[in-house]
């Protein structure tokens, strides 16, 4: 007989959230795992001794975090799924019958508090993980990623004519259009005015932030996270990153000894940085970065080059460098390039050879012979294979694609708790290792010795007498 199931909904006198949350439950561990209770008292600064009660801070965070283990970027929608989690409730401690706060007390929550307490709660996140021992601390992966900002590029306007209301597509010609470099120079957005338009290879431009993330090839945990102006290079950004990386381990007793990072980070600059800072670094040259110059020679005793006809580049100036900070000029006379049979080859239609040589060019050089290596090159490899999945899984799976809010400041609080939440999954999953055990090689009986014993098998079991000489003849054969 077909089974037709009626639902009436019940009033129940006896119920506990507890005992329906599994004792495996993510969220449960997680409770049992993270202590906030030190927010209490990091928090009461921001509040006075009257009026209504506030958001519990530990609620407030502990539900800013279900936003990114959910990939839920909307303060409503985190709201709306925590009111139907069973196990989500008893995470930020409220009943089932308990109204949980209004969405809009998150964002203002996230206003009110400085960025210094999301980093005070992602450093102590990092000390549990580093106490677990999922932390080197010596080798650190360095890699950037753009995050959405909450502004179309309809927001653009002209910098000097705001009061117009004419928009970015208004002013924007297609000399400009090709001509991306400038642009954040002329308009900035109305929605959002720290968002930058920025874009990667293949792909239309966009309002973006530029996130900045440093993860240990040990454990591939996240160590540091900053948020910068999407028109800012990586190279610019080392220096900081580093700073930042640096004091998250060092309050840990961890140092950094070396450095993995693409040819994004590369600049004489950033080099410099790593020699001042003791810091051996992977970096590869950019790709216009050339070794030496074929047909030149360099005399250093009189600083010039001597070209394969014997025509002098002499020193002209120093002019300042993109991304280095200095460059020298090398030119020739008019005079050596007229009647050069190699004109056409080497200048073309200008009138002498030019060279432009960096004055960090003993660092690119040491770099260069560096990543030569087989450590070099291995270095290379692990770089890659560290940080950009942990970029993959904060993009595509913790909300860190796009931002709800607007402002730098809040963007990178943003990130933060993006990074956290990556921490705290890694800490949980994270098993000790169990000690390796020593096997200790036995000597290999001999033939006689074998012999015997299969001699006492077939004194001592003579119903099996017969499986005990079958065993006999089979070792004997082997």
């Amino acid at each position: 007989m077909q089974g037709k199931k009626t639902y009436q909904e019940k009033l129940f006198m006896s119920f506990r959230l507890s005992d329906r949350v599994p004792e495996d439950n993510f969220y449960r561990q997680l409770s049992k795992t993270l202590d906030m209770k030190w927010l209490y008292k990091a928090t009461r600064s921001y509040y006075g001794l009257e009026g209504q009660q506030s958001i519990d801070p530990v609620v407030f965070f502990k539900l800013i975090l279900i936003g990114y283990f959910e990939n839920l970027c909307s303060d409503r929608k985190i709201i709306s799924t925590a009111s139907m989690r069973m196990d989500m409730l008893f995470f930020i401690g409220y009943d089932i019958d308990e109204e949980l706060p209004w969405h809009s007390t998150l964002s203002r929550t996230r206003q009110l508090y400085d960025k210094d307490i999301f980093k005070q709660l992602f450093q102590k996140v990092l000390a549990q993980c580093i106490e677990k021992g999922m932390v080197a601390g010596n080798r650190q992966a360095i890699d950037s990623v753009f995050i959405k900002a909450s502004a179309s590029m309809d927001s653009l306007v002209a910098r000097g004519i705001l009061a117009d209301g004419l928009t970015y597509a208004d002013n924007l010609c297609e000399q400009e259009q090709e001509n991306k470099t400038k642009l954040n120079d002329k308009y900035r957005s109305t929605t959002d005015s720290d968002a930058r338009v920025s874009t990667k290879p293949g792909k239309p431009s966009a309002l973006n932030y530029l996130a900045q993330v440093s993860v240990d090839t040990g454990g591939h945990v996240i160590t540091n996270i900053d948020v910068h102006h999407a028109d800012k290079s990586d190279s610019q950004c080392l220096k900081e990153v580093l700073e930042h990386t640096q004091s998250n381990l060092r309050a840990n007793g961890l140092v950094i000894e070396e450095i993995l990072a693409d040819t994004g980070y590369s600049s004489g600059a950033a080099l410099q940085c790593l020699e001042d800072k003791k810091i051996e670094g992977y970096i590869p040259n950019k790709s216009g970065y050339k070794t030496d110059r074929k047909g030149f020679t360099y005399n250093s005793n009189k600083d010039e080059f001597t070209c394969s006809k014997g025509a002098i580049l002499s020193f002209i100036s120093r002019v300042p460098g993109n991304g280095d900070r200095y460059k020298r000029v090398y030119l020739s006379s008019k005079n050596d390039c007229t009647a050069c049979p190699l004109r056409e080859q080497c200048i073309g239609k200008s009138f002498n050879k030019k060279i432009t040589v960096s004055e960090d060019k003993d660092l690119y050089e040491k770099m260069s012979r560096k990543l030569r290596t087989p450590k070099g090159k291995r270095m290379c490899r692990l770089r890659g294979s560290t940080v950009e999945p942990v970029l993959g899984t904060l993009v595509n799976f913790l909300g860190m694609k796009r931002v709800n809010t607007r402002g730098l400041a809040l963007a990178d609080k943003c990130a933060t708790m993006a990074a956290l939440a990556y921490n705290l999954k890694k800490l949980l999953k994270f098993r000790e290792p169990k000690p390796k055990t020593i096997k200790l090689g036995l000597p290999k009986p001999k033939m006689a010795e074998k012999s015997l014993f299969y001699t006492y098998i077939m004194y001592r079991f003579p119903q099996r007498m017969e499986a005990a000489i079958r065993c006999n003849y089979n070792y004997m054969l082997n």
